[in-house]
């Protein structure tokens, strides 16, 4: 059996993954339908409302998917990269054309 050593991050990311540390275990022991059904209530304000409410829903949404990303990266492949970022500017631009009208 082989024992895989992670790299020890280091700078920025090494501060961000310690800070991250107690939110995502907060969400980890939420029951697993609530960060689901907060996802989906930001998702439906976002694409049924309008103006600003509608773009900061989306905005937030947009701030998760990108926290969780910049934890992920170092272990995601090509794939998952690539669907992450396509995610991410899907919402920034459909927040940004909440904005514009």
């Amino acid at each position: 059996m082989s024992t895989r050593r992670e790299p020890r991050a280091s700078g920025l990311r090494e501060t961000i993954e310690r800070r991250s540390a107690v939110p995502v275990v907060f969400l980890h022991r939420l029951p697993v339908w609530m960060p689901l059904l907060a996802v989906l209530a930001l998702l439906a304000v976002g694409m049924v409302g309008t103006g600003w409410l509608a773009a900061a829903a989306l905005g937030a949404l947009a701030a998760l998917l990108a926290w969780f990303a910049y934890l992920n990266w170092p272990v995601l492949g090509l794939g998952g990269r690539m669907l992450r970022v396509a995610a991410l500017a899907v919402l920034v631009a459909a927040a940004v054309r909440r904005i514009i009208g």
